[in-house]
């Protein structure tokens, strides 16, 4: 059993972590500003409400655990979206460091996976324009801040091109992973259920493979 600090666990995301982590015996601090958003009900769950993003609060909050799990977002709608994530997610790795856990797992963007050789998603004109401030400032964070980052043993787990949108959710348990090129079936999709991206995050956290690298998951 784990015993970790989820940063975001209300959101589309954070949320399919949360029940994931608890069906598997984990113990969970969920660190929340909100915490009436947290309807899940466990003798494993301990909801703290707190801003993640200071990084004295997440210090305190995250001391003694195994790691701590970001899926922090200021929100797809969040006008402010770009600038609140380049000014908030080095918080929030450096609330980790001050804690002395020493596991970092980041939900990541698809942004700057590699959809052909030298062109990252990001690059293309597949996106919609209303994502652009938030896939280019986790991209921007990614590869500018976090890859640089010697003193912690972070991950940034990138899902596949699509996530959990292309219909109803299902948890099958399976995925493949890769690293910094965007996964694709045989119908050259690039998706995963956010069930089975959460499979594969508590997979990570259990067997802490990826160390001070990207990686990604899709079907």
């Amino acid at each position: 059993m784990k015993d970790f600090v989820l940063i975001g666990a209300s959101g589309f995301v954070g949320s399919a972590i949360l029940n994931e982590a608890l069906s598997r015996g984990h113990r969970v601090t969920a660190i929340v500003r909100n915490p009436e958003k947290i309807t899940v009900k466990s003798d494993l769950l301990t909801v703290v409400k707190g801003d993640a993003t200071e990084p004295d609060v997440l210090k305190e909050t995250a001391k003694g655990k195994d790691a701590i799990v970001s899926a922090y977002n200021p929100g797809w709608g969040n006008p402010n979206m770009y600038n609140e994530t380049l000014e908030n997610y080095p918080k929030i790795v450096e609330g980790a460091k001050r804690s002395g856990v020493n596991r970092l797992l980041i939900v990541g963007g698809a942004g700057t996976l590699f959809v052909k050789p030298g062109v990252r998603l990001v690059d293309t004109d597949v996106l919609p324009e209303a994502w652009l401030p938030g896939v280019k400032s986790l991209g921007e964070f990614y590869l500018n801040i976090l890859s640089k980052e010697k003193d912690i043993d972070w991950v940034f787990f990138s899902p596949a091109g699509n996530l959990g949108n292309m219909g109803p959710g299902i948890r099958t348990g399976k995925y493949r992973l890769g690293k910094d090129d965007m996964l694709f079936d045989e119908n050259g999709n690039s998706f995963i259920s956010v069930e089975d991206y959460a499979v594969a995050m508590i997979d990570e956290l259990e067997k802490e493979t990826h160390h001070q690298e990207r990686f990604t998951a899709a079907y």
